[in-house]
């Protein structure tokens, strides 16, 4: 899972040099998209064939965390791992437009689409008559009304005239892994946060001083920002393990849903710790729009009820476990 050193530190001054000189950045900035789209990172996970870089999940999920971790907002997932990829597989050649991706339900509609209205396009998906249909649509062709998450991420509401989409055919399989491939790209994103978050409470409680002592000196800081961090630990070391097996079996192994929701169980309730911590050791500054804080902690809170809610999750990881019986369960876990 290791990722070349340079490329790593290229994805890191991109946006780094990004924040610097915009300390508010803007969802989905054109001009970030097209510097990303020249050095090669917007098709991160696309063949070479098809105008993608040609590399695999573990370069796309250090941009991801890359860009989280500088507070970036962008629909680098929703537009490679998880639009053109469905467009790939179901034999459709993606052009360069910018793209998201939509289940939709029995009424044509779905709700809180990432990144929508600030696509090009949309990977609309539907089920009619027992089978799943996809289909690459223009979003001017669609109904959209903008809508926003926790971190001011668009998250639109769309309706389509599927009458006008022809779309074709593609296996429940394929949905299923859509789904996971979401799930996983969030939990990658949360931890992302969650490990800036970290970072900034240790550098207030360092640099902050209280009856002329730094807030490190204090017990019950010193407590709250521990906490915090074996929280955020435990997500990060579920969410590599499910990572790195999905990249191991090429998201073939029939227990790669387990690992995605522990990864997702974990990550969720490490937000709740996480995130109370960081602001009871920032206090009132930490809410504050001058202060970075704010960014990751709605963002966290965001990403975190996305492709599946907590309760979801946990709800599914129960049910696997019990479903696993007592001779099975063991192995499951631990292999």
């Amino acid at each position: 899972m290791a990722v070349d050193k340079s490329v790593a530190e290229l994805m890191a001054t991109v946006f780094a040099d990004y924040r610097a000189e915009y300390a508010e950045p803007v969802p989905g900035d054109p001009g970030l998209w097209r510097t990303l789209e020249e050095l090669g990172l917007v098709r991160l996970t696309g063949s070479a064939s098809r105008g993608g870089s040609g590399a695999g999940w573990p370069e796309a999920a250090e941009l991801l965390r890359a860009a989280a971790s500088h507070g970036v907002r962008a629909p680098l997932a929703e537009h490679d791992l998880l639009a053109c990829w469905l467009l790939d597989e179901v034999g459709i050649e993606p052009d360069g437009a910018r793209r998201t991706v939509c289940l939709l339900d029995d009424d044509a509609t779905a709700a809180a689409v990432p990144w929508l209205s600030h696509c090009d396009r949309a990977v609309l998906a539907w089920r009619r008559g027992g089978k799943w249909r996809v289909t690459d649509a223009a979003v001017a062709n669609l109904t959209v009304e903008p809508g926003q998450n926790l971190a001011g991420e668009p998250r639109d509401r769309v309706t389509a005239d599927l009458g006008i989409f022809p779309g074709v055919s593609a296996p429940d399989e394929l949905i299923d892994r859509l789904l996971l491939r979401g799930a996983l790209v969030r939990a990658v994103q949360v931890c992302a946060v969650l490990d800036r978050i970290v970072e900034l409470t240790v550098q207030h409680a360092s640099e902050r001083t209280q009856f002329g002592r730094p807030l490190t000196k204090f017990q019950a800081v010193q407590h709250l920002v521990v906490d915090a961090a074996a929280e955020a630990g435990l997500a990060r070391a579920a969410t590599d393990a499910a990572l790195t097996e999905a990249v191991r079996t090429g998201w073939a192994d029939p227990r790669l849903e387990f690992r995605v929701a522990a990864a997702r169980s974990c990550a969720g309730h490490a937000v709740s710790t996480v995130v109370r911590n960081a602001h009871q050791v920032h206090g009132a500054i930490g809410t504050t729009r001058e202060h970075q804080l704010h960014e990751f902690t709605a963002a966290a809170l965001a990403w975190r009820s996305e492709f599946g809610s907590v309760r979801h999750w946990d709800e599914l990881l129960t049910d696997l476990a019990t479903g696993a019986g007592r001779r099975e369960l063991w192995p499951l876990v631990c292999s």
